[in-house]
């Protein structure tokens, strides 16, 4: 099908004699985190080939996805449909032109029936990551049970399906040290970098109300008429606020900032970010306790329980650069050791059924 775009990352350290297996990773497009991952399963030997299932990547694609989808959706018609088979076709192509050894599938949100059907007709491993919740998906328990392994980036997700019968596995977020960062200036301000959602509008403006310096990034926030247009809305809330910004720069951003701020929410899981902060060097201040799984809090990163917490702890970070500095220090270096995408690549190769 026209638009099946496929590129390939050779497997590191070739040489052995033995052809590689092709590993044709199925991805969304999602702040390129498929480059980092592709990266991290070549470490492991295999010759990976990349599709992103829903990069419209040309003009005109762009055009396709804006007239033909999103905006009949916004005006009340259903268009999921045609996402499905658009996305699907691609992917099939993809499957065809790669013909691999092994599949691995992010997410696959929008792919319907015909890609795993002919996923089945490979006859070779299939394994399914689901790096966010599960209510974001619409798949159901039988067919988690025949796809294959699943592993979920939530461990009580992963027993619950566990539970179910599904063969999933616990395989946690990580981060890219080979990312290379855009040089930016060194700050004294808190940054977040991400959605914008009322728990983080609200924590955000408490910190702005209290007087310590915050900027929000992103297409949700910012005020751009551009990103106004892409996000069907023109109100924004009274914060400093920046566009969206590329992964590298993100990590940047995050790691020069005083302090970057991890909200999760109702997350089940750990976002990207809870690894991608202290992992480039950054300051992490997170919402949720149970980060002491991967950091030792007010050692390798901060945890707030509130507004008023955050705040407090705001105010110290822009105030006392050198403690702020020893948890930075603290964090990257347990980043490095423990939670890289090229760990997480390592673990998930014991699960190939």
């Amino acid at each position: 099908m026209s638009g099946s775009r496929v590129y390939r990352i050779p497997a590191c350290g070739a040489g052995s004699g033995r052809t590689p297996e092709r590993l044709l990773l199925v991805s969304p497009a999602f702040h390129g985190y498929h480059r980092s991952i592709a990266a991290a399963w070549a470490q492991q030997g295999f010759d990976v080939h990349v599709h992103c299932y829903d990069d419209y990547a040309t003009l005109g694609m762009k055009l396709r996805n804006k007239g033909l989808i999103e905006l009949p959706q916004k005006v009340g018609l259903g268009r999921s449909g045609a996402r499905v088979a658009w996305d699907t076709g691609r992917a099939v192509a993809a499957i065809r032109q790669v013909r691999p050894h092994r599949l691995l599938v992010i997410k696959g949100d929008s792919l319907g029936e015909d890609f795993w059907a002919e996923a089945r007709g490979l006859k070779v491993p299939v394994m399914l990551w689901l790096y966010d919740d599960l209510h974001r998906h619409d798949y159901s328990l039988d067919f988690l049970r025949q796809v294959g392994p699943v592993l979920s980036y939530a461990r009580s997700e992963t027993e619950e399906l566990a539970a179910e019968g599904v063969d999933a596995h616990y395989l946690p977020n990580g981060f890219d040290p080979e990312m290379p960062l855009p040089q930016v200036p060194r700050t004294d301000e808190l940054v977040f970098v991400g959605s914008r959602y009322p728990n983080r509008v609200e924590l955000l403006q408490s910190l702005h109300a209290a007087g310590v310096p915050v900027r929000a990034y992103g297409r949700q926030w910012s005020r751009h008429p551009v990103d106004r247009l892409r996000t069907w809305e023109l109100r924004r809330p009274g914060l400093p606020a920046e566009r969206d910004i590329p992964l590298a720069e993100a990590y940047a951003v995050q790691a020069e900032a005083a302090g970057a701020i991890n909200i999760h929410g109702l997350q089940a899981g750990h976002a990207m970010r809870t690894f991608e902060v202290p992992g480039m060097g950054g300051l992490q201040l997170v919402d949720r306790e149970d980060v002491a799984e991967f950091y030792e809090p007010g050692r390798e990163v901060l945890v707030f329980h509130s507004a008023e917490e955050l705040v407090e702890l705001g105010r110290r970070i822009v105030a006392d650069p050198v403690w702020g500095d020893s948890i930075r220090e603290a964090g990257r270096r347990r980043s490095h050791a423990e939670h890289t995408f090229a760990h997480r690549a390592r673990t998930a190769q014991e699960w190939w059924a």
